[in-house]
């Protein structure tokens, strides 16, 4: 996020945080945005799937056996450190591994650092390691897979706040990342309210379809709803 770019207001988010990633999906899909959805990530501590926050994207380029060496990480200025450090609170750091899960995006320790700090969740087309800890720690994370290696041995952590790809979709600092049981999505920033505000009504609507069809309504007529089911659902709201 710049400067220039006004703070989404709490309601938003709240609304986003309270919406299925299908029901935003469906909601981005009516204003053509089809490639929405991370692929291939899954919570690493199912009690606590539920994300919503602003992306702050850290960048990684494959590493390099004579500078990825164990000794940079007395560097505390090092760009993954400082990312951890940097993350606001309520922010999701999101990581672009390249998809490569052979070596850990972050570990344990870095984890309970962005708890502290206040963080809203991870998220990584990479793996972590220390998975064990990840299980019970109270920070929505969703990766690719799992793995004892440190992330040295194939990434090499190069930019902050910069587009990034993630799971093969375009997130920009400040987007909103949503993650639940079915995943991780990224909300374009500047479409944040209006997706938020539709999905409210989405998820209204489907509540009272589906109590029609639990009560042995047929999908004719029902779901989609017509004129008829739509004028009954005005009535009761």
């Amino acid at each position: 996020m710049t400067t220039t770019e006004a703070a989404v207001d709490a309601r938003t988010l709240a609304a986003l945080g309270a919406a299925s990633t299908a029901t935003l999906t469906t909601q981005l899909m009516a204003r053509g945005l089809r490639n929405t959805f991370l692929q291939g990530l899954t919570a690493l501590n199912p009690a606590s799937t539920r994300m919503v926050g602003e992306a702050f994207t850290l960048r990684c380029i494959p590493a390099g056996e004579d500078v990825d060496v164990l000794a940079v990480y007395q560097d505390y200025d090092h760009p993954q450190r400082r990312a951890i450090e940097s993350v606001p609170p309520g922010g999701v750091l999101v990581i672009d591994s390249r998809g490569r899960t052979r070596a850990a995006s972050l570990g344990h320790i870095l984890a309970t650092r962005l708890v502290r700090r206040g963080a809203a969740g991870i998220v990584t087309d990479g793996s972590v390691r220390d998975s064990a800890g990840f299980a019970d720690l109270a920070l929505p994370t969703f990766a690719a897979g799992s793995s004892p290696t440190t992330n040295l041995v194939q990434h090499h952590a190069v930019d902050l706040q910069v587009p990034i790809g993630c799971a093969e979709v375009a997130v920009y600092p400040g987007d909103i990342m949503v993650g639940d049981r079915d995943g991780v999505i990224c909300v374009p920033r500047h479409l944040a309210a209006e997706i938020a505000e539709a999905a409210v009504e989405q998820e209204r609507l489907e509540e009272f379809v589906l109590a029609r069809i639990e009560a042995g309504a047929p999908l004719r007529g029902t779901y989609p709803p017509d004129e008829r089911t739509l004028q009954e659902y005005r009535k009761e709201r």
